[in-house]
């Protein structure tokens, strides 16, 4: 099973338990246990849940900024909050340093180590390699390389975040800009589809033209051959019969007798 459809099926496994949940304390248990979960790592659907924004306006808030936490936050954010929030469990803990390298992961494909072991809290290299090994690219959310002598990560793939606010329009603007792109670019290839089109037409006549002419000119070549042949049979005939008739006309030498 991919790692999208096994979100998909967290997902609707936990926003099932959250709508059902008939109080506060219901639901930021449930709020406790996808946050904790090994295998979740998107948020967005149980936070858009009715009776899950109406915590806003309760004593249980502090579980609602806990999800949006985990949601759009990263290691760094529950830190400098971390008076105003739960304090978190071992594997809420792991589970946010996760989303951590995931969010680096968006905006660059290569990780340094000493920027990852600030953000995580990470002493050392062995440390931070046996984190991203085990916790993020055998769980499947980052795929990549280990560079040890340049000492960081090269990211190939990295799982997606849920949006944090104002990010969809800042995507749609990216998404619009690049289709418009696309579209002049489109254009221009098909301008020069039509160029190539149009000489390769012109080349065709010209070609056309050149094999005409080179037929004209070995017909006109043929035809001075057969006149020239004809023309010298005919002299070559004529010749014979004059030296014949010169040979007769010519008087014979006599010959006189030896004495």
């Amino acid at each position: 099973m991919d790692i999208e459809q096994r979100q998909s099926e967290l997902i609707d496994h936990f926003v099932k338990q959250a709508t059902a949940a008939s109080n506060a304390p219901a639901l930021t248990s449930v709020i406790v246990d996808a946050t904790s979960h090994p295998l979740l790592f998107a948020f967005s659907e149980i936070l858009d849940l009715p009776n899950v924004v109406q915590l806003e306006a309760t004593d249980s808030k502090v579980y609602l900024d806990m999800l949006r936490l985990f949601a759009h936050g990263i290691w760094s954010d529950y830190k400098s909050n971390a008076e105003r929030l739960p304090q978190l469990v071992p594997d809420q803990i792991l589970k946010l340093k996760q989303l951590t390298v995931l969010t680096l992961a968006e905006t660059h494909k290569v990780l340094p180590y000493d920027q990852l072991m600030q953000e995580l809290d990470v002493t050392n290299v062995r440390e931070l390699e046996d984190f991203l090994i085990n916790e993020c690219m055998y769980a499947g959310i980052v795929r990549g390389k280990l560079d040890q002598l340049r000492r960081c990560l090269e990211v190939q793939f990295a799982a997606g975040r849920d949006l944090r606010p104002g990010q969809l329009g800042n995507m749609i603007q990216t998404l619009s800009n690049w289709l418009s792109t696309s579209e002049n670019m489109l254009v221009s290839i098909q301008d020069k589809i039509k160029w190539a089109d149009s000489m390769s037409e012109v080349d065709k006549k010209h070609r056309k033209d050149v094999e005409e002419k080179v037929d004209e000119v070995k017909k006109s070549l043929f035809k001075g051959d057969i006149d020239f042949r004809g023309h010298e049979e005919i002299c070559s005939e004529s010749g014979g019969v004059m030296d014949y008739e010169e040979d007769r006309s010519r008087p014979k030498r006599r010959r006189h007798p030896i004495s």
